[in-house]
């Protein structure tokens, strides 16, 4: 059981791009998630595309994603025209940087499950001209789109062979799923796993990004998320996501080493449990 493991650049936010950038690969890991927030200010201060992705290659790391594409779900008419145009942009964006896929967030009240199907097909269809996946993301704080079941059923409805999901341990424990329905997916419906751990508080249907915490120093079973996620068969990216403004003000190197180790430690727990399961 291994994975390919990632850093969110979200969690070392205050830090500036190219820095993220040579610190994941000095720490030791192999890929870095962009958010497109992060590049527009980075090109608005006199860089380019091609001096961005310079610096990746040269940092030896890939880009799983670049987030977030949003307002293809709920919006109408010229709104919808607008949104459009701007993930078309998001879009090339993430080709430049080498980005296979970027994330499409839901809307946080109720939906259409039929109508989100439908228009995340179309985001589909739309990325193919860019050679970039949109990938859907589930979020525990969503009113309704909250849980990997959730997130299965618009796959099942666009019916497209490009449609995947997002996992996230924070995000199971958030929306009340939990984590056993991670069985029920194939590894090619999985795009990107994010990775992080839960308080004891505050009470889980009142917590949001920012009080997600390091693996290890939260109350969810990492060990038993890493084993339905390789159960699976997916052997991809293990993404630290957090955006605890406690890490944002450490320095960013030890806090992306720091998360470096205790991804590596939850995987190693879980082979060692699941290797004593095997010989009892």
């Amino acid at each position: 059981m291994d994975f390919v493991y990632c850093l969110n650049s979200s969690t070392i936010q205050t830090t500036p791009l190219l820095q993220k950038i040579r610190i994941a690969g000095e720490v030791g890991y192999r890929a870095i998630e962009l958010w497109h927030s992060d590049i527009d200010a980075y090109l608005r201060s006199g860089g380019t595309l091609e001096e961005l992705r310079r610096a990746l290659d040269d940092s030896g790391l890939e880009v799983p994603t670049t987030i977030f594409l949003k307002g293809w779900w709920d919006t109408r008419g010229k709104v919808y025209e607008r949104a459009m145009a701007e993930i078309r942009r998001r879009l090339e964006q993430a080709a430049a940087v080498g980005a296979q896929f970027s994330i499409a967030g839901p809307p946080l009240g109720l939906v259409d499950l039929d109508e989100g199907a439908e228009r995340y097909g179309r985001l589909l269809d739309v990325a193919r001209e860019f050679g970039v996946r949109p990938v859907f993301e589930y979020l525990g704080f969503a009113e309704e789109v909250n849980t990997i079941d959730v997130a299965l059923e618009v796959l099942r409805r666009c019916g497209h062979p490009d449609g995947t999901v997002v996992l996230d341990p924070f995000h199971c424990f958030r929306g009340g799923g939990g984590m056993q329905s991670i069985r029920k997916l194939r590894p090619e419906q999985i795009a990107i796993s994010h990775f992080n751990d839960a308080p004891a508080f505050p009470p889980r249907e009142l917590q949001h990004d920012p009080d997600r915490v390091m693996p290890g120093d939260g109350i969810l079973d990492l060990a038993e998320y890493c084993r339905l996620l390789a159960g699976t068969g997916y052997r991809e990216w293990l993404s630290l996501e957090l955006f605890n403004r406690t890490y944002w003000a450490e320095d960013p190197v030890k806090v992306a080493r720091l998360g470096l180790q205790r991804m590596k430690a939850c995987v190693e727990a879980a082979m060692s449990d699941q290797q004593d399961r095997a010989q009892a």
